[in-house]
């Protein structure tokens, strides 16, 4: 499912146009960024948890030559599924 697919559900389950889906849709996924970018957690229980997480440094290897190299410390961003949905998907 792509982002438009997601609007034409939430538009539909709503009850609102796509356009106000689209706007609403694209509000959260910019708060959710913002706050996981300023090293915050944004927890839906149920959902899952939105989380910022540190990389170490480390040697890592060119495929195609075999010479190491250093790959540098990193911020990523991360999720990790709530109990809720973990059952959804696993069709319990």
């Amino acid at each position: 499912m792509n982002k438009e697919e997601l609007v034409q559900e939430i538009s539909k389950k709503a009850k609102v146009t796509q356009k106000e889906a689209s706007e609403v849709l694209s509000a959260w996924i910019e708060t959710i960024e913002k706050t996981v970018s300023k090293g915050k957690k944004v927890t839906l229980v149920g959902f899952g948890t939105f989380e910022s997480r540190k990389r170490a440094a480390r040697m890592g290897r060119n495929p195609q030559t075999g010479k190491e190299l250093k790959i540098p410390a990193r911020t990523v961003p991360a999720f990790s599924a709530g109990k809720k949905f973990k059952t959804i998907v696993n069709g319990k």
